[in-house]
């Protein structure tokens, strides 16, 4: 049965920094390619990394890759700072910057193009979400423009049939998209402090996450894992296979 298409895809270089949204990408067995590829180690707790949690300007960090995709090494990443300031992944200066800012020791982490560990990606391979459900969200909170970046998903379904939150009702159903991929819906976005931060200028507004927490039992998009790796478009057919 045909849903819908995808209307957007979001991949984020570097964990916890504003994606970019491309018109294709390859979707590997981790996920969207290079997803999370790149991270900051926080030396304070041992295998955690630091994120907009602990540091909330991150999300002011703009990232995108500079060429093609290659299973053999990563395009360059081209980071823009919140000054407009374009630097590269191994640039002191941004080391140090995001010490200051999130008040603590970070190290650099990068993973294979071929093999991204879960743990960056949080709990599954894709997250996605829909047009339907985020305009549901939108009257809810009855605030300004609410920016589908507060949520880091990878793929934005526009539906056929505007029924908000019906990603929910795909759990433990496969969605095919274009000619060859495939994946398996299977459970709820856990949402926390992340959505309260406004990503063009890293402000909080707690009131998002009380609306989620309150209205949507703290569920907002829904978790996917990778059957079927391929190349995807913005555009694709999402068909529900089962």
């Amino acid at each position: 049965m045909l849903i819908g298409h995808i209307k957007e895809i979001v991949r984020h270089p570097i964990k916890s920094f504003y994606g970019e949204s491309v018109k294709k990408t390859n979707v590997m067995k981790y996920g969207l390619y290079g997803d999370r590829s790149h991270a900051f180690l926080d030396e304070t707790r041992p295998g955690k990394y630091v994120t907009i949690t602990q540091c909330p300007n991150m999300a002011r960090y703009k990232a995108k890759f500079s060429g093609e995709e290659t299973m053999h090494e990563y395009p360059l990443i081209e980071i823009t700072t919140p000054e407009g300031k374009v630097v590269n992944w191994e640039d002191e200066g941004l080391t140090k910057q995001i010490e200051a800012e999130s008040n603590r020791a970070v190290s650099l982490v990068k993973y294979s193009p071929t093999d991204v560990p879960i743990g960056a990606i949080e709990l599954e391979h894709l997250q996605l979400i829909s047009d339907a459900s985020l305009n549901a969200l939108q009257k809810i909170w009855g605030k300004e423009t609410l920016n589908h970046r507060r949520f880091r998903p990878n793929l934005v379904l526009a539906l056929n049939d505007q029924i908000p939150f019906m990603e929910e009702m795909w759990f433990g159903k496969t969605l095919k998209i274009g000619k060859q991929v495939e994946i398996q819906v299977k459970r709820h976005c856990e949402r926390c402090m992340i959505i309260t931060v406004n990503p063009d200028n890293a402000e909080r507004d707690p009131s998002l996450q009380k609306i989620v927490l309150n209205q949507r039992n703290n569920h907002f998009g829904v978790y996917a894992s990778v059957m079927q790796t391929g190349e995807i478009l913005v555009g694709d057919e999402v068909l529900l296979v089962d």
